[in-house]
């Protein structure tokens, strides 16, 4: 019998060990503590049930500046019993949801826009009485859910969403981006106290490498209304046909099946860099619409910058690891390698914890920076996404009241509580300005634009290591000199209510002044925009009876409707919810669109399922493009060991055979 000293060495250094792989001997699925999103393992008997979204199509048709996009989804049971599907999905931040329907066979069943409650009352009615219903909930801004019941087996179900969104156009480039993937959020809420617009976050994922069935196809229709300087898709290979000057149409080759891993972007611009500009009206049998939109002076630069500090909040969490921390450290280096000897400058790094350089901020001198990048570079990435805490600690610096200060974020955003950010942010707002750098190939869009505009700065995405350098001179530009301050608009004989934007920030970015809001009466007089920019006075003005109304659609009245229901929700923290939940309701309700508060809903009014038992699906997710499987903080439930695992029962042999050794001996 060994003794008693070297059996505690074993069972110290077995403990070692564990502490070393502490995922070993868990089992984190879908029931676990919190609402971390966990690796889906697929099992041979019920492989055919568990991706039922077949394939997913987008038409899209760009009309000047409005987008206007068919989504198709297509649902099947290749399964021996009837099933129940769940499916999370992005879509664009600015996006007006307005239309939904379902087809089974010959059947079209139009969806109806309802209360979130009473939809889910009638969705939940049509599931248990063994009929074939759908059920579109927002989850986020960006992030929306379906939900198909009683998928038959044999079924073909197809779901289309419509909805409309306005291409804003940055320094004369227009940009069209379609999400094709919610990338995992970073959550640490207890599962039974969450509320139900968090639940998603729960969600099965793919690891890194593991190609989703469902396949992904879009086709772009673009028709600027002027001459097109080029088109070109960043982010899939396509096909791009031009038609005549004005005019193109853009697919995705048929190698692209499986590019439903990462945003859709397509960006084009038109001769001579010239940017829409004029008044779009729209008279409707109850209420008229209009779109003003109006190219920015040019920039110019002052000739004396004053000192800034600059707070530089970096995520090296597991989802930053690889691809996007590489891409991360390409952009801080030129970012900070470009700040001037008299500013101030400091660095936090954030994954569970955070740490900062230094407890005050150093100066630009080419020591500190050549420090700083050093740190940066030798981050790895791993470890949740407390971003709060991080932004917390940056906000609490000790600051020099001379010096204006301005705190740059830089991460993928996968996090699920993004609005305790906002309200962080927009509470400093007299401290501090932000500006939101959002790394990779499916950000989450919703915090990094939200971070911008709660701070009254300016939103970044950089998809790939090669955009860095433009990246970060568009943000020196920026910071340098604003466009166009102190904006006012003045109607003149035009009889004009309920306008959006109630009030026109100061614009950093060379993109237009725009416009919303509801017209009466004749078209008579015009509109006026004054501001000062850097050349002095600037005002631009348009008659309205020089433009024509659009007598047909109603595409106005749901992006005006849109516009306000952003203002009063998606990043608006002053107010309760209580406060405007009943006014977003209502504008969902009237121009028929997804919100916070509404949804869609389509029943097929014929039990097809007489038992109403099914099997509940929810599909999994592919992580997205060069996102590894250290983004996903929960594990998987598996019969097969995992490589940990395996390391450790190894390594507890080698230990075991080695202590009789030494105990022979």
């Amino acid at each position: 019998m060994m003794s008693k000293q070297p059996q505690l060495f074993i069972v110290v250094v077995f403990i070692g060990l564990l502490l070393c792989f502490p995922s070993v001997g868990t089992c984190k699925t879908a029931p676990s503590k919190t609402l971390s999103p966990y690796f889906f393992i697929q099992s041979e008997e019920t492989g055919v049930e568990q991706f039922p979204l077949k394939s997913t199509h987008a038409e899209v048709n760009i009309n000047g500046v409005i987008a206007d996009v068919v989504i198709r989804q297509t649902y099947s049971n290749d399964g021996p019993q009837p099933i129940n599907a769940r499916y999370i999905f992005p879509a664009s931040t600015r996006a007006a949801v307005h239309g939904m329907t379902m087809t089974i066979g010959e059947n079209v069943i139009k969806a109806e826009i309802k209360e979130r409650k009473k939809a889910q009352q009638t969705f939940d009615t049509a599931k248990k009485q063994g009929k074939s219903a759908s059920l579109l909930k927002q989850q986020r801004p960006n992030v929306f859910s379906m939900n198909v019941a009683n998928i038959m087996p044999g079924d073909l179900i197809a779901i289309e969403l419509h909805y409309s969104e306005l291409l804003e156009p940055t320094d004369s480039i227009y940009e069209f981006v379609y999400p094709t993937v919610v990338g995992p959020r970073f959550s640490d809420q207890p599962v039974a106290t969450a509320p139900e617009t968090d639940r998603w976050i729960k969600n099965p994922y793919l690891k890194q490498g593991v190609t989703s069935p469902t396949t992904f196809s879009i086709n772009v229709k673009l028709a600027a209304g002027m001459e097109l300087q080029e088109a070109v898709c960043t982010s899939h290979d396509t096909d791009i046909i031009y038609d005549d000057k004005t005019m193109a149409r853009i697919k995705l080759k048929d190698t692209e099946k499986q590019g439903g891993n990462r945003d859709f972007i397509l960006k084009y611009r038109l001769a001579g860099d010239k940017i829409n500009t004029g008044l779009i009206l729209q008279r409707g049998q109850e209420e008229n619409f209009f779109l003003m939109m109006m190219q920015p002076p040019a920039r110019v630069k002052p000739a004396n910058l004053p000192a800034r500090e600059y707070i530089f909040v970096v995520d090296i969490s597991g989802s930053m690891n690889g691809f996007p921390l590489n891409t991360s450290k390409k952009l801080l280096t030129r970012l900070i390698g470009g700040l001037q000897a008299k500013d101030r400058f400091n660095v936090i790094l954030f994954a569970g914890a955070s740490k900062v350089m230094a407890q005050s901020s150093l100066p630009a001198t080419s020591d500190n920076i050549r420090q700083a990048v050093q740190l940066i570079e030798k981050q790895r990435g791993g470890g949740g996404t407390r971003l709060y805490s991080a932004l917390k600690k940056g906000m609490d610096l000790p600051m020099d009241e001379n010096i204006s200060r301005t705190i740059l974020i830089v991460t993928d955003g996968y996090i699920g509580a993004e609005k305790q950010v906002f309200r962080l942010i927009q509470k400093n707002l007299n401290l501090t300005n932000v500006f939101a750098f959002g790394i990779g190939s499916s950000v989450n869009r919703y915090l990094i634009e939200g971070m911008a505009k709660s701070g009254q700065g300016e939103p970044f995405i950089v998809t790939k290591p090669s955009e860095a350098d433009q990246i970060a001179r568009q943000f020196q530009d920026y910071v340098q000199s604003p466009v166009l301050t102190n904006i006012n608009i003045k109607y003149d004989g035009f009889d004009t209510y309920d306008v959006e934007p109630v009030s026109i920030p100061d614009l950093f970015a060379q993109r237009p002044v725009i416009v919303f809001g509801k017209w009466r009466g004749a078209l008579n007089g015009g509109i006026q925009v004054d501001g000062i920019s850097g050349d002095g006075d600037y005002t631009r003005s348009f008659k309205v009876a020089d433009y024509t109304p659009r007598e047909t659609g109603q595409t106005l009245s749901y992006l005006w409707a849109r516009k306000r229901i952003g203002r009063l929700s998606d990043f608006n923290i002053q107010k309760g919810n209580s406060e405007n939940q009943a006014e977003i309701t209502s504008l969902g309700l009237t121009y028929n669109l997804l919100t916070a508060y509404t949804s869609f809903v389509g029943v097929h009014d014929v039990v097809r399922n007489p038992k109403a038992k099914a099997k509940n699906v929810t599909q999994p997710l592919p992580l997205p493009k060069n996102v590894s499987n250290l983004a996903v903080s929960g594990g998987t439930c598996s019969n097969t060991p995992e490589p940990e695992l395996t390391v450790l029962l190894v390594l507890a042999v080698i230990i075991i055979i080695g202590m009789r050794r030494y105990r022979r001996s």
